[in-house]
C-alpha cells in the first residue's frame, strides 16, 4: 500500500486509465455474448453456462425441491441473522416510499404526480469468488416495498449445478420463488430479451463482475439498469484518534472483496499512516483471502497525507468513494464537508461490514467516483411516475392564447391548430 502526499494523488489517474483499457477489450466479448443470447435463448446460456462456470446443465430453473433441501443445509443461527437483517433493511426503506399526489387550482384545473411501481425487475446476485445472501435482501426488499409485480433473481451455479444454499434461503425469507441458474453477461442478456426459459424485465439491478457491468451499460436503453459498478471501494477519513487496527482492518474489510478493490486512507497524521500501514500487514497474514486482499493493496490501495481536514475533505470529495468512515474526533460535525459519498459510516463503532449486512440502508452503491451524480439502490429504484394534466374548457380557453403564441414561435402550427380546434365551439 502506498503512502503519497495529496498532490502527488491528485497527479495519478493510473486505475482509470487501466480500468478503460479493460472496458475495451471486454466489450467485444460482452457484445458477442449478448448477440448470441438474443439469437440462441437457452442454448446460449447452457452453453456459456458450461463453458463459463464448468457446469452443464439440465435446466435453468431452481426446482421447489431444491429450495427445500437449501434449508436443510444452513444454520439456525444463519436464519435468524437473515430475520433480523431483513427487518432492518424494510423499516429503513419504508421511509423512501412516495405516493401519488394532485393539486387543484382555480378554474377547474387538476394537476399531479402518479407514482406506479415496475411490473418485472431481474436481479443479479454475485456467485464467484464468494456467495451473497446480503445482496438477495438489499436488491429485493426495496423492491418489493414499491410492489413490483414479479421478481427474479439470476446467479451463476456452484460446480454440483445448485444455487449456494444461503442464496436460495435468503431468497424464500424475502418471498422470491423464481431464480435462474445462470450468471455472468449471459444473464444480464437474457433478463434484457428474454429467452423460452428466462422472461424479459423492465429493469436489471444487483452488483457483478466487470462482464456484468459492462453487459449492463450495453443493454441499457432497451431496458433500465440501477448502475454501472466498478469494483468495491473503502476511504477511511481518520485523525490521529483513530485506533490504527480498526482504520488497517476495515481497508481489509473491502480489499476482500477482489483483486481491483480500491482503498484509501486519507490523513492529515503522519504517525497513523505509518501505523496503519504496519498494521495491514500484520492482520493480513491471519485472513483466508490474504492473496486477493494483497493484489488489491499493492495494486490499488492509497494511504493519502494531507495538510489539513480541510484539504483531507477536498480529497475525499474528489474520490467520491462507495464507502466513506470518518473516523475522526466528533465524526458527524464533519457532515457538511462531505459532497460526494455513497454511504457515510460515522466514528470508530461504525465499521463498514455494518452497512453490508445489517443496520439497514442500502449496500448496493455508486463507485468509480459516480457518488458524485448516483445515489444508493432505493425504493425509488423500482417505481415510475406519471405526470397529471387535467384542464376544465374554462381554463384552457383562458391559456389558450399563450400556448397559441408559444407554438407559433416554434413553428409547431399543428400545436397551435389542437388548441384553435377547441376554440371552435361547432367542434365540441
Amino acid at each position: 500500500m502506498k503512502i503519497l502526499s495529496a498532490e502527488t494523488f491528485l497527479k495519478q489517474d493510473s486505475y482509470s486509465q487501466a480500468f478503460d483499457q479493460n472496458n475495451r477489450l471486454l466489450d467485444e466479448k460482452v457484445l458477442d455474448i449478448i448477440q448470441q443470447v438474443r439469437q440462441l435463448g437457452d442454448k446460449a446460456l447452457f452453453d456459456y453456462t458450461e463453458a463459463f462456470d464448468g457446469v452443464k446443465l439440465s435446466q435453468l430453473k431452481v426446482t421447489a425441491e431444491e429450495f427445500s433441501e437449501a434449508k436443510e443445509l444452513v444454520d439456525e443461527s444463519f436464519i435468524s441473522s437473515i430475520r433480523e437483517a431483513k427487518d432492518n433493511i424494510e423499516e429503513f426503506h419504508r421511509m423512501q416510499l412516495e405516493k401519488s399526489w394532485f393539486f387543484h387550482k382555480d378554474s377547474g384545473i387538476t394537476l399531479g404526480q402518479m407514482v406506479t411501481p415496475m411490473a418485472r425487475v431481474g436481479v443479479y446476485i454475485p456467485g464467484g469468488k464468494a456467495a451473497y445472501p446480503s445482496s438477495v435482501l438489499m436488491n429485493v426488499i426495496p423492491a418489493k416495498l414499491a410492489q413490483v409485480g414479479e421478481i427474479a433473481i439470476v446467479t451463476p451455479p456452484q460446480k454440483d449445478g445448485k444455487v449456494n444454499p444461503y442464496v436460495l434461503v435468503a431468497a424464500r425469507e424475502v418471498g422470491i420463488n423464481t431464480i435462474y441458474k445462470v450468471g455472468g453477461a449471459q444473464a444480464v442478456a437474457a433478463l434484457a430479451y428474454g429467452t423460452e426459459t428466462v422472461e424479459k424485465v423492465d429493469k436489471i439491478v444487483g452488483p457483478g463482475n466487470t462482464y456484468v457491468a459492462r453487459a449492463k451499460k450495453w443493454v441499457f436503453g432497451d431496458v433500465a439498469i440501477d448502475m454501472i459498478a466498478g469494483p468495491s471501494e473503502i476511504c477511511v477519513a481518520a485523525d490521529d484518534t483513530a485506533p490504527p487496527a480498526y482504520v488497517a482492518a476495515d481497508l481489509l474489510s473491502q480489499a476482500e472483496h477482489d483483486e481491483q478493490a480500491r482503498t484509501f486512507l486519507v490523513t492529515s497524521s503522519q504517525a497513523l499512516a505509518e501505523n496503519v500501514k504496519t498494521e495491514l500487514y500484520r492482520q493480513l497474514d491471519s485472513l483466508e483471502r490474504n492473496e486477493i486482499m494483497s493484489k488489491a493493496l499493492q495494486d490499488y490501495g492509497n494511504i493519502i497525507i494531507t495538510h489539513d481536514e480541510q484539504e483531507t475533505f477536498d480529497i475525499v470529495n474528489k474520490i467520491a468513494p462507495e464507502h466513506l468512515e470518518v473516523m475522526m474526533e466528533n465524526a458527524s460535525d464533519k457532515l457538511p464537508l462531505i459532497k460526494n459519498a455513497g454511504a457515510i459510516f460515522l466514528g470508530k463503532f461504525s465499521p463498514e461490514p455494518l452497512g453490508d449486512y445489517f443496520a439497514g440502508p442500502n449496500h448496493t452503491l455508486p463507485t468509480s467516483g459516480t457518488a458524485t451524480f448516483s445515489s444508493p439502490l432505493g425504493v425509488y429504484d423500482f417505481i415510475k411516475k406519471s405526470s397529471i394534466i387535467q384542464y376544465s374548457k374554462e381554463a384552457l380557453q383562458e391559456a389558450s392564447d399563450s400556448i397559441i403564441s408559444l407554438a407559433k414561435t416554434e413553428g409547431l402550427t399543428a400545436h397551435a391548430n389542437a388548441i384553435y380546434q377547441r376554440r371552435d365551439e361547432k367542434n365540441a
